[in-house]
């Protein structure tokens, strides 16, 4: 019972990255399709969890806690970059050495 279970919430997670790809190549804007690579990343490491839960392993773990910050870095440097042009500050040269 547990193991359908946990098949059906892999293609239901696989069919979320579908809809959310669909929207990374067809959204109406930037904001959007930044938002839609954010909720792959935690689809794609949710779909790794529960691959982790069926295959009764405790070694997909890790890999889902680095997917996480992985994601969330890609995210933050992007928003930054949408904001500023730029993800990170150039040095100031205007000291006058």
């Amino acid at each position: 019972m547990m193991q359908t279970v946990l098949l059906i919430s892999m293609m239901l997670l696989a069919l979320a990255i579908g809809g959310c790809l669909y929207r990374v190549l067809k959204g109406p804007s930037i904001a959007d399709r930044i938002a839609a690579l954010d909720t792959i990343g935690v689809n794609v490491a949710a779909e790794v969890a529960v691959a982790g839960a069926y295959t009764r392993s405790t070694a997909y773990f890790e890999l889902v806690l680095l997917m996480g910050i992985l994601a969330f870095i890609g995210t933050v440097a992007l928003a930054r970059y949408m904001e500023r042009g730029r993800v990170l500050d150039a040095p100031d040269d205007t000291t006058g050495d």
